[in-house]
């Protein structure tokens, strides 16, 4: 069963999409703003996102440039707004199919299919094996090499998250502090450091010189899985 996630400003649009899926068998999460958008993405990563462009706060095109910096998740605008300049900027930030209002609601659902379709199979919750620890998506644990839990704060295991799931790939400062806290942060690095120092602490053998989490100054994090 695909999972997507319906953000768009208004309740009504919101509620009929959310029906109209779920009488389809999929499952369906809601968001009213990009902020909530991210939130969910990162807690429960949808097979599948329709995105509206204009949001209250952050928009469309910030929610599709921060989800690209960590996922792939198949992204279908649907959107007011019938200009090129709009289509051409969506699809340029990472969107994959673009759909105006009105809108058919079989022809969004046949788009919605063919965008599934396309999406490169990939495990959503992958179990991240290192030599010193062993982070379960799924389960939602980390262990560490013996097998002792690992105990990491909401906070923290979203992170964690957002950077496993990018394996080798820097993630922003910026980027991190809107998909977990949200889209009215950006500047609060200094959260960044003491939750990351923290996570070093309970996962690497060595905080000091950490194996896997990497802080690029100045620019962001990165996890470096084995082997790397």
């Amino acid at each position: 069963m695909s999972r997507i996630l319906v953000v768009d400003d208004e309740p009504q649009l919101r509620k009929a999409l959310a029906l109209n899926f779920s009488a389809r068998d999929y499952e369906v999460d809601v968001a009213e703003d990009g902020e909530r958008a991210l939130r969910l993405a990162a807690e429960r990563p949808p097979d599948l996102m329709i995105l509206d462009l204009g949001l209250p706060g952050i928009s469309g095109i910030e929610v599709i440039e921060a989800l690209r910096a960590w996922t792939d998740v198949p992204i279908v605008v649907l959107s007011a707004r019938h200009g090129d300049p709009d289509k051409i900027a969506a699809l340029d930030a990472g969107a994959d199919d673009y759909v105006t209002k009105p809108f058919s609601i079989g022809e969004l659902l046949a788009r919605v299919r063919a965008a599934l379709r396309r999406a490169v199979p990939a495990e959503t919750a992958p179990v991240v094996r290192t030599e010193d620890f062993v982070i379960d998506l799924a389960a939602r644990r980390a262990t560490l090499a013996d097998g002792t839990d690992v105990h990491l704060t909401p906070i923290e295991w979203r992170i964690a998250e957002v950077l496993v799931r990018s394996p080798g790939k820097l993630i922003s400062q910026r980027q991190l502090l809107q998909t977990v806290w949200g889209a009215s942060y950006g500047e609060e690095t200094n959260y960044l450091r003491v939750h990351l120092t923290h996570i070093r602490r309970k996962l690497e053998p060595n905080p000091a010189q950490p194996r896997h989490f990497h802080t690029e100054p100045g620019m962001g994090y990165r996890f470096e899985p084995p082997g790397s």
